[in-house]
């Protein structure tokens, strides 16, 4: 059974949309500016270089468009004196499949909580993604896959995401295919090297090359710069 406390912290489920943003109190400077409207969407937030430090402006920008899912439920444990404890540890994904993605860890000594507190950090560490298509075989300018070939590393494993055809799928690993499709990424190759058993690792190792799409300047870019 959830503390009040815990409600509190991660917002109970049973809540409408409307209830929590009549009841969110901002604390940064960011969620007052949503609240008051002057920011609708998230787009604005990473244009404007803000930081998000509360999960409610993220519930109140997508708008219930956020989907939740989780990649993998490990056991942790540890030794001491008075003998072994464990502890769970949940890896979550959010996305809006339309080139916002959120990766994270929860750590509990339950299940549910462990979820919970993934969800909320997921939601903390959401970025936006570039998409298109960078298909040699393809060339249609729709956002279903990768724009250029992008490299990702987490721990031991280290990928490489290849732009692909439309019609394609994922070719990828379970755990990769999640975060793939929370993003919006229709279509891709996926080349991986290291221990991709390690469901955490790979599926941040598959946020972070996402992420890295936005680490270089695309010819798109230099249209939109001299028009402004």
């Amino acid at each position: 059974m959830v503390s009040k406390k815990g409600d509190r912290a991660f917002g109970k489920r049973s809540e409408s949309f409307g209830d929590v943003f009549e009841e969110w109190e901002p604390k940064t400077k960011l969620g007052r500016l949503v609240k008051e409207g002057q920011i609708a969407s998230l787009a604005q937030i990473f244009e404007n270089n803000y930081i998000i430090r509360e999960a409610e402006i993220v519930e109140v920008l997508t708008e219930g468009e956020l989907e939740e899912e989780v990649i993998s439920v490990d056991i942790c444990q540890r030794q001491t004196d008075a003998g072994e404890k464990s502890r769970f540890k949940a890896t979550v994904a959010v996305g809006n499949k339309a080139g916002f993605i959120g990766v994270a860890e929860g750590k509990d000594k339950e299940v549910g909580p462990a979820i919970r507190k993934g969800i909320l950090i997921a939601k903390l560490n959401i970025a936006p993604i570039r998409r298109g298509c960078g298909s040699w075989e393809c060339r249609c300018n729709t956002l279903h896959s990768v724009p250029f070939n992008l490299v990702g590393k987490c721990g031991s494993i280290k990928l490489e995401l290849i732009p692909g055809p439309k019609g394609l799928g994922l070719v990828a690993g379970e755990a990769a295919k999640t975060v793939l499709r929370l993003a919006g990424i229709e279509d891709v190759w996926e080349k991986t090297f290291g221990r991709t058993r390690t469901s955490s690792n790979f599926a941040k190792a598959t946020w972070n090359a996402l992420k890295a799409s936005y680490n270089i300047m695309h010819p798109v870019d230099w249209v939109e710069r001299k028009r402004l």
